[in-house]
């Protein structure tokens, strides 16, 4: 009888000593906060991939960071070298660059907390911390978290996993799903480098303009009869309305091209090739409303218009009655195709 009373003890410890040993989503959650609290700045590079209508597109990504706010987000785009971007953030406010065209917006903006962000580790940590339904799971290697996203604009990508490193809680993957729990983005995060110091300047407009991070303007030679001419590009997601009106304008840089769209949603898209600004004026524009991802570029988005640049050309949407969602599905719907 005492034997199997000492072994019954002997159980009882075992199983106490198991169930000491495993991490509950209370003590990540509460690791996670002390780590962001001790976090003087990391640095890391991932790879993104976003589904897109039928064609998926792929960017590099280097992020870093400085406490308590200073970011620096590279965004390498595979199928468009001169669309490369940095999304910058320092004490004189949010710029996105781009630094092949010599292009500078800046913006009064809460980025990078006005939105989810999937690439960056406080905006991944932020949205555990808020959704108090986070499912929780323990793997052989990660922690992971299925949280609600902040999208303020885009309701169709309600869900994400956050797979984190089991030694440094830092993210891993991370899988953006739709509302049927599909990927529909996906960061692949390689290590981070933690509290190292950046050189001066690392966040500045300047630098990062003219350091060649990303390639620096070429003016090529022009072979075409018509240099300013280029391919108008047509939005599949109309909202039921249909094109009515195309008109074309010539302007000092070229030809200007106005679609014109009426039904149930009225909206108007106008297109021009973009002027590369020599680097004498490279002062940023400061325009207004929100840094907004488009999936293959970063563009600018008030309540009623939309602009952005993508392989050279310059589009600006506008419209009274689309929802800033849905001037984000007509903006990532255009493409070469024919008029039906």
């Amino acid at each position: 009888m005492k034997i199997l009373f000492r072994m019954g003890l002997v159980l009882l410890a075992m199983l106490m000593f198991v169930g000491c040993g495993e991490k509950t989503k209370d003590d990540i959650v509460g690791n996670l906060e002390a780590n962001l609290t001790e976090l003087t700045s990391y640095q890391t590079q991932a790879k993104m991939k976003m589904q897109t209508g039928e064609q998926e597109q792929s960017y590099e990504i280097d992020v870093a960071y400085q406490a308590e706010s200073f970011y620096r987000v590279l965004l390498k785009n595979e199928q468009d070298e001169e669309g490369s971007q940095i999304i910058l953030k320092n004490d004189d406010g949010v710029f996105v660059l781009t630094p092949a065209l010599n292009k500078s917006f800046r913006f009064q903006s809460d980025w990078p907390s006005n939105n989810s962000q999937p690439y960056l580790y406080h905006s991944l940590v932020s949205d555990i911390f808020n959704d108090d339904e986070a499912i929780f799971t323990s793997t052989e290697d990660y922690y992971v978290f299925e949280t609600r996203t902040n999208y303020q604009n885009n309701n169709t990508l309600p869900y994400q996993e956050i797979y984190l490193d089991k030694d440094q809680l830092t993210p891993v993957l991370v899988k953006v799903m739709d509302q049927e729990k599909n990927t529909v983005v996906e960061v692949e995060f390689a290590a981070f480098e933690l509290d190292l110091e950046f050189e001066e300047g690392f966040f500045e407009v300047e630098h990062n303009m003219t350091s060649g991070i990303i390639s620096t303007p070429v003016m090529s030679e022009e072979t075409d009869d018509d240099p300013d001419a280029f391919s108008v590009l047509y939005p599949a997601e109309l909202y039921g309305s249909e094109l009515v009106e195309k008109t074309e304008f010539e302007t000092e840089n070229g030809t200007r091209v106005v679609l014109t769209y009426q039904g149930e949603r009225d909206f108007t898209i106008v297109q021009e090739r973009h002027e590369v600004y020599p680097a004498s004026m490279m002062n940023p524009e400061v325009v207004a409303g929100e840094p907004v991802s488009l999936g293959f570029t970063i563009g600018a988005q008030t309540d009623q218009a939309m602009t952005w640049t993508h392989q050279g050309i310059d589009f600006y949407l506008a419209s009274e009655q689309l929802t800033k969602e849905e001037m984000i599905d007509v903006a990532t719907s255009i493409s070469e195709q024919a008029v039906k």
